[in-house]
């Protein structure tokens, strides 16, 4: 079972400012809003990994006894402090990042990075990155807003540059003796991309036809663009680290093992009616290419974000379950497919995700309790962390609701470290929805139901069926013997 729970508390950069003791530390808003709606571990599994949250990105500029405060208080919660990359003024970026992981190692606590910075861009506006018609135009593929997206087979002169960025600051935390933990990205606009429009844009491109072939298919499009893509993020990002960290789990934003299908678009994506994809009442999942394995991330990056348009994708009466199912879907396909040795470290989201920036009134926000639940199976599927993002008038809920989950599934620290799921499916209408994690001669059940027919339920776990009998709310250990 990937079995170490991680849910990453991130922070926008502050301003600190002092009192005697941390626990009466007058923090930063971004800190203050942690600490305020979470409370400290009851249950303490040692093998978990810590919590992190959007708003404890780069807690600033501390001297060392005020990080060891910072770390201690988060430790106490299970959450982690995450530091930034960043070219850009290089030296404060190192001196505030060095100063935390100086503190995380003495705490016995995980350095964690945000190497995003780094990544942008490979598509960087310049013309050698341009498409060529066969009028020798060059041109931009305009389909994914204002980022100059451009031809993938320009790219190869790009990758040295972006590689050097991470090489230098793996060398600076070499020489300081720290080690490099957990390492995340969210590179997503840029870079070899088969969405949106983009194949319209390659046909026009007499480069991209030379190598493709002419009349090239959308299938070989997103392969080849996808084997690309992966190639860039294994050589520039992910091998300068393990070389030097072997031990480290890097990923990236919405790259994990799947069984050839995307079950959610991004707020910048959109079907067009070329791409292959199968039918579930309005929703139309795509036809996914498996880049996971050539990237070399050493854990799986799978999306649950309630976004605005799966909504209206489906008739269910109960509005709870329209969001439930889709997101369900999403992390019982990484759960299924990603190797055992592989974490799966989930991004999760309560408030609705509206893709136009605008409110939609006819769309139901999902309750709170059914938002918990859903973190509970996704536990209990495989998911052995999540990465909580949010904005910032959203942290209160957000962070109470996921730390909420992540403190009482400490109690359970045996199954979620050994335990294996006993199913990944995901009832087509609502009704009762059960996960599980069979570990000897146990099973951890969870039952959660979306109809009015509360009768026991029999499931197979492992090689047994078990009797489910409804009882909200609860996780229940069954023996096996």
């Amino acid at each position: 079972m990937r079995a170490k729970l991680l849910l990453f508390v991130s922070a926008f950069v502050f301003t600190h400012c002092s009192s005697p003791e941390a626990g009466n530390r007058k923090w930063p808003e971004n800190i203050q809003v942690i600490l305020d709606n979470t409370s400290v571990l009851e249950y303490s599994n040692v093998n978990s990994l810590p919590l992190y949250l959007w708003p404890a990105i780069d807690p600033g500029n501390l001297n060392e006894s005020e990080a060891e405060d910072l770390v201690a208080e988060f430790k106490k919660r299970g959450l982690g402090i995450i530091c930034s990359w960043s070219m850009e003024d290089s030296a404060r970026v190192l001196s505030n990042g060095l100063t935390i992981a100086r503190a995380q190692k003495k705490l016995g606590q995980r350095v964690n990075i945000n190497a995003n910075d780094l990544m942008y861009s490979f598509f960087n506006g310049d013309l050698r990155t341009a498409h060529v018609d066969e009028s020798g135009i060059q041109f931009f593929d305009n389909s994914f807003g204002s980022h100059k997206m451009g031809c993938p087979f320009t790219l190869d002169f790009r990758k040295k540059e972006i590689r050097d960025r991470f090489e230098f600051f793996v060398r600076k935390y070499k020489e300081e003796g720290l080690p490099v933990d957990f390492v995340f990205t969210d590179w997503e606009i840029d870079g070899p991309l088969e969405v949106n429009r983009a194949f319209e844009a390659s046909k026009r491109c007499t480069r991209c036809n030379t190598y493709l072939g002419k009349g090239f298919t959308f299938e070989k499009f997103q392969k080849t663009l996808r084997v690309m893509r992966s190639y860039l993020q294994n050589y520039s990002y992910c091998e300068p680290i393990l070389r030097h960290y072997p031990h480290a789990l890097v990923g990236n934003y919405a790259v994990y093992p799947n069984d050839g299908y995307r079950y959610w678009y991004d707020y910048f994506e959109y079907h067009v009616d070329y791409q292959p994809y199968i039918a579930d009442q309005n929703a139309r999942y795509r036809k996914w290419y498996n880049d996971f394995p050539a990237t070399g991330y050493t854990y799986a990056m799978p999306v649950c974000y309630p976004w605005s348009p799966s909504y209206k994708w489906y008739d269910f009466e109960n509005t709870d379950y329209k969001w439930f199912y889709n997101m369900l879907l999403v992390a019982s396909n990484a759960g299924k497919n990603t190797p055992e040795n592989i974490p799966v470290i989930s991004f999760v989201h309560w408030n609705t995700v509206f893709v136009t920036g605008k409110a939609d009134t006819t769309v139901k926000q999902m309750s709170k309790e059914s938002y918990q639940e859903l973190l509970w199976h996704m536990l209990l599927r495989g998911t052995d962390t999540f990465f909580l993002w949010a904005e910032k008038h959203e942290f209160p809920e957000e962070v109470k609701l996921v730390h909420e989950v992540y403190a009482a599934a400490q109690q359970f620290g045996n199954f979620l470290e050994h335990g294996i799921p006993i199913t990944f499916d995901v009832p087509d209408e609502p009704g009762v929805v059960i996960s599980g994690l069979a570990a000897g001669d146990s099973v951890l059940i969870r039952r959660t139901d979306f109809g009015k027919d509360h009768n026991p339920v029999i499931i197979l776990a492992g090689t047994r069926p078990v009797t489910v009998d409804y009882d909200p709310g609860i996780c229940r250990i069954i023996p096996l013997k």
